[in-house]
């Protein structure tokens, strides 16, 4: 006798409700468990309503019937041990081991650490496991690597060149300057020219809200464009007052360009900030626009003392410093300029 079709859509919208809440195993159960209800044709009817496959009821329907057979699982299982498909590595003998001396050949890390890596990517790793007649995807390959104790790293700026011997003395000294000169209430600025960027419709880092499907256009190709030309970005960071100042120029990044920005911080925040400041100290790097050897960054700077009236200081922090280390560590190459006294011409 056939199930009634206005049953299969009472048991289809039950289903749609209880397979939200029920694991594999229980969901298996219950499917059977209906189906035994229902009597002949229930496992048709309750597979066609549920979705499921008529072996999964059939299934379900003969473990509903068995006590032994519900209390064989321990609790939190839903296969008997041994039940489901067979991880990789145990359907293809000698899959780990391939995998192990793979890797092996490109490994990196430090032997006295617990974590290693890998060079290769995982489709590297995939296409060469493949052509050793193993069938394996990413993740099974991702997964073995995590069980040998690798994991994802990207590479770290960490390795440095030559040091000085006086390096940690030298960074000290700038530390204590600048120390000195917040103690006495003078301003500290650190500057530094930023990324160039193309003027004109090209692509950027980051996204925006818009309307779904209006995202921005730009060009395919980030051709330069000769009558736009780029921006030179000139940053002053105020280190007492955790502010930065930006100052975008289309002229070449020269010390005079340098100077400027230094101006203009000067004149919409730092005189404003500072009002009784009479020194002014700036950290940078050794080259560039406002580099030691820059005679053109010098003799700006000298004019800036002039107008301003202010004793600026300049120290430079050495080759190969990065900004991320600045904080507690540098070196001292200086320059500084004073404002003349009336009457006597700037240096």
């Amino acid at each position: 006798m056939a199930v009634a079709e206005d049953v299969e859509a009472v048991l289809a919208a039950k289903f749609a409700v209880m397979r939200r809440v029920l694991d594999e195993r229980q969901w298996r159960v219950y499917l059977g468990a209906e189906a035994r209800a229902l009597g002949h044709g229930g496992i048709a009817a309750v597979a066609r309503a549920s979705g499921a496959s008529e072996t999964t009821v059939a299934a379900g329907a003969a473990e509903a019937g068995d006590e032994d057979e519900l209390a064989a699982l321990a609790p939190g299982r839903a296969r008997r041990p041994g039940a489901g498909r067979k991880k990789a590595e145990d359907a293809q003998p000698g899959l780990a081991e391939a995998l192990r001396d793979l890797a092996e050949e490109a490994t990196r890390g430090d032997p006295m650490s617990e974590i290693t890596w890998c060079s290769l990517s995982l489709r590297d790793l995939q296409r060469r496991m493949a052509a050793g007649g193993f069938g394996c995807g990413k993740d099974v390959i991702a997964r073995m690597l995590r069980g040998d104790g690798y994991s994802l790293q990207a590479m770290a700026k960490v390795l440095e060149g030559r040091q000085h011997p006086g390096r940690d003395r030298q960074f000290r000294h700038i530390s204590a300057m600048i120390r000195a000169f917040r103690k006495a209430g003078h301003p500290v600025v650190s500057v530094d020219t930023k990324k160039k960027e193309q003027l004109g419709p090209y692509r950027r880092d980051g996204r925006a809200w818009r309307p779904e499907g209006d995202p921005v256009k730009v060009r395919d190709h980030d051709f330069p464009d000769q009558e736009l030309g780029k921006i030179t970005p000139y940053g002053v960071y105020d280190i007492a007052a955790n502010r930065g100042f930006v100052s975008v120029g289309t002229s070449h990044d020269t010390g005079a360009f340098a100077v400027s920005a230094l101006r203009l911080w000067w004149q919409q925040e730092g005189s404003l900030r500072y009002p009784g400041a009479t020194r002014l100290l700036v950290t940078c790097d050794a080259g560039g626009s406002n580099g030691y050897r820059c005679r053109q960054w010098k003799d700006q700077l000298a004019g800036l003392a002039a107008e301003t009236g202010l004793k600026i200081s300049v120290v430079h922090f050495p080759p190969g410093t990065s900004p991320a280390r600045r904080s507690g560590t540098g070196s001292s190459t200086g320059c500084s300029a004073t404002s003349p006294a009336p009457g006597t011409p700037a240096r």
